[in-house]
Order: C-alpha cells, then sequence, then structure tokens
C-alpha cells in the first residue's frame, strides 16, 4: 500500500510529528509513504501522466527522512492555502487551463487522476477546517481519506484538540508575563492582540491561563466604554499601576465591523487584525491612560511544539495509519470528551467549534470564568456524542 500525506494552511508546531509517526508506523508495517508538497497545491500541479516526473511535488519519506524532523516546527512538506474545488486563474497551472474555461474552477477531477497515477492508494490530510473541507470531499468522491485537525485557533468542529494548541498557548503566556516588565515600569495598559481568526479559543484559554485582567473574543461584541472603565479599575487596584488586555483579532466592538483586509483565500477569508490598535487608541481617548500596543500574531505558531503538542501530533499520526489499515477512512482522529476517537471527516465542515461562553466566559466583565468545571474533559470542549 502507497500514503499519501500533505499540510495545508498555516504552520503549527507538531505538524512534523504527525508526519513522522505515519511514516515510522507505516514503513515498519512494509508500506511506502509519499509526501506530497504545498498541500492541495501539489496535487493541482502535479502531472496525471504515468511516470511523469513528479519529484517537484511529491517525495517518498522514509525512516531515514523523517528521523529528525520532530525536533523542530512548521512542516517539512511545506503548505499553502489551496482549494482545487474553487481554483482561481491566477491559481491555475498553465498545463490545466483551457479556452473559455469558467473559474472558480473545480479541478477534482484531475486531483483524483493525480492520486490515481502515482498509484496512492489512501491520504491522510493534516489540517485545519478549510483543508479538511477538500478531505471531506475526496471522501465523498470515493477515495479513502483519513483527516488530522490541526490550528492554533482550536476551532475545527468535531474535536476537543487540535495540533499546535497548546504550544500557542504555551507561547502567549510566556510572552505575556515578559511583557508585565514594560508595562508595570511604564504604567500603562498594555493592550496585545492574538491570532484566532473567528474563534476565542486563544484569546481565552491564553487570559485564564496568564491571569491578564480582561479579553475580549469574537463570540461577545464589546462596549469600549464599559471596557475602558474596567481597566481603568484594574490598573488602580494593581500595586504596580498596570493592566492587561487580550484581545482576539477577530474581536468586534459593538455597533463596529470586523477588521479585515486584503483580497480573500481561496477559502473566502480575508486577512483579519488591527482590532488591537483601533481598540488602544479608543481606549487612550476615553481614559487619557497611555497604551503598550503589542500584536503576538506569527510568534504563537513558530518554532518547535510543547510536549502536549509532541503527544498529540505522534499520536494522531499513529491514530490515522490505524484507520487505514482497518480500511476505516472517511474519518478525522480526534480527541472526543478527553478520549482518543475517530469521527466522520464531515463534522470538521460543520462550522466553528462553539465555545461554552455561559461556563468560561463572564460576558459582563471580559474576562474568563473557569469554574463550576468538575465533570469537564481536560480541554473544557464537550464535543456532540457519535453515534
Amino acid at each position: 500500500m502507497k500514503i499519501g500525506v500533505l499540510t495545508g494552511g498555516g504552520d503549527v508546531p507538531g505538524l512534523n510529528l504527525a508526519i513522522k509517526s505515519l511514516t515510522m508506523a507505516t514503513t515498519k508495517a512494509g508500506h511506502e509513504v509519499v509526501g506530497i508538497r504545498r498541500g492541495w497545491r501539489g496535487l493541482v500541479a502535479a502531472s496525471a501522466e504515468r511516470g511523469a516526473d513528479n519529484s517537484a511535488h511529491m517525495r517518498p519519506l522514509s525512516i531515514e527522512d523523517v528521523r529528525h524532523i520532530d525536533r523542530t516546527g512548521g512542516t517539512v512538506l511545506h503548505s499553502s492555502r489551496t482549494n482545487p474545488s474553487k481554483m482561481r486563474e491566477k491559481e491555475m497551472p498553465e498545463h490545466l487551463k483551457s479556452e473559455g474555461m469558467e473559474y472558480p474552477a473545480d479541478v477534482t477531477p484531475h486531483v483524483l487522476a493525480v492520486l490515481e497515477a502515482m498509484e496512492i492508494d489512501a491520504l491522510v490530510a493534516i489540517g485545519g477546517d478549510d483543508t479538511l473541507s477538500y478531505a471531506a470531499r475526496l471522501d465523498r468522491e470515493g477515495f479513502p481519506t483519513v483527516a488530522i485537525p490541526k490550528t492554533m485557533d482550536n476551532d475545527v468542529n468535531g474535536t476537543d484538540y487540535c495540533i499546535g494548541f497548546s504550544t500557542a498557548l504555551t507561547r502567549t503566556v510566556q510572552f505575556v508575563h515578559d511583557l508585565r516588565t514594560s508595562t508595570g515600569s511604564h504604567e500603562r495598559i498594555a493592550v496585545i492582540e492574538l491570532f484566532g481568526r473567528n474563534a476565542g479559543w486563544t484569546a481565552l484559554f491564553s487570559a485564564f491561563l496568564s491571569g491578564s485582567d480582561r479579553c475580549v473574543i469574537p463570540e461577545v461584541p464589546f462596549d469600549i466604554n464599559r471596557l475602558a472603565e474596567l481597566l481603568v479599575e484594574d490598573k488602580a487596584n494593581n500595586p504596580s499601576n498596570y493592566a492587561v488586555l487580550l484581545v482576539s483579532e477577530g474581536a468586534v466592538m459593538e455597533g463596529g465591523e470586523i477588521i479585515e483586509s486584503g483580497e480573500p483565500d481561496a477559502y473566502g477569508h480575508k486577512k483579519l487584525g488591527g482590532i488591537g490598535d483601533i481598540t488602544a487608541s479608543e481606549l487612550k481617548r476615553i481614559t487619557g491612560q497611555n497604551m503598550l500596543i503589542q500584536p503576538v500574531r506569527y510568534l504563537m505558531r513558530c518554532g518547535s511544539p510543547d510536549s502536549l503538542d509532541r503527544m498529540v501530533g505522534t499520536t494522531f499520526g499513529n491514530m490515522a495509519f490505524d484507520l487505514i489499515m482497518k480500511k476505516d477512512t472517511g474519518k478525522m482522529v480526534a480527541v472526543v470528551n478527553g478520549v482518543y476517537s475517530a469521527v466522520p471527516a464531515q463534522m470538521a465542515v460543520a462550522g466553528v467549534k462553539p465555545l461554552d461562553l455561559e461556563r468560561l466566559y463572564f460576558a459582563e466583565r471580559y474576562r474568563p470564568n473557569f469554574r463550576n468545571l468538575m465533570g469537564m474533559p481536560l480541554f473544557l470542549s464537550s464535543s456532540p456524542e457519535i453515534g
């Protein structure tokens, strides 16, 4: 058997662990692994002719190839934001263009032909909800596919945990504590903007773990005047005369709009970011206080994985191999209510995983409210029951 593996979307620490464990398990069982470069773009750009040289888009993976890759973050296979079901003209390889072609174009027949030409029997796709939405499409087309969820946003539906989340929290908590020295020295209010897209998982959990004073998240539009009042109170109550606010990049002021820029990507998403600057400017206007403004973006997901992402990445890779050997494809490996599980891959595209706001967020005071947690799973995410 020949198993393909790819990584799509934003990189996170832990991807190489999943690639390594899948490759080790597959090779030791006497099978082959082919790494597909640059996510779905590799399958789009490759030739569907048998015997064609696709070395620019694919590479065989051996135990020796993956022996040391777990020591670094990122992905040795590289990544892209490519959607083969909606290819734009500027992204379309020349060999697939034809006169009169309408865009966006669906090149799924070509992708399936490439997989057949390369004699790939099953595919493991590692990514967030965008990448996994196309994995679900291939499953519907009848191609054996297993999905592995990764995103520092931790917002993929159907799983408590996604590779990259723990390392993002670990990094952010350290940055918040480091910034306390400058914020306190100058007696300011720190406004720290975080990645997280349209979900508050990263900002809320980081605020809780770092002891930040306030946190605004996409799920709850915030009143800037009320927030200013609370932060002034926090600052006055701190013996060092400073306060810390975490702002999710997808947060929205009451009556305002989400801050986006640039062209939409292959999945229709524009770049988020800038709400931290706007919030800080408004807070300074209202309070007269000086601000320390710090976006913490790619730093949250760069570098080596922490121990938890090493464990989950390794386990998810092994689980994906086991599912393929059992011919139990069309699944996404997952953590469900604290237990390693497998759920239908289609669950990954069932919308953003919701936060339990009633249990975890004190909306009136813009801060975490992690209480009454007896009986909750480790990541405080109650996943739906799988029948």
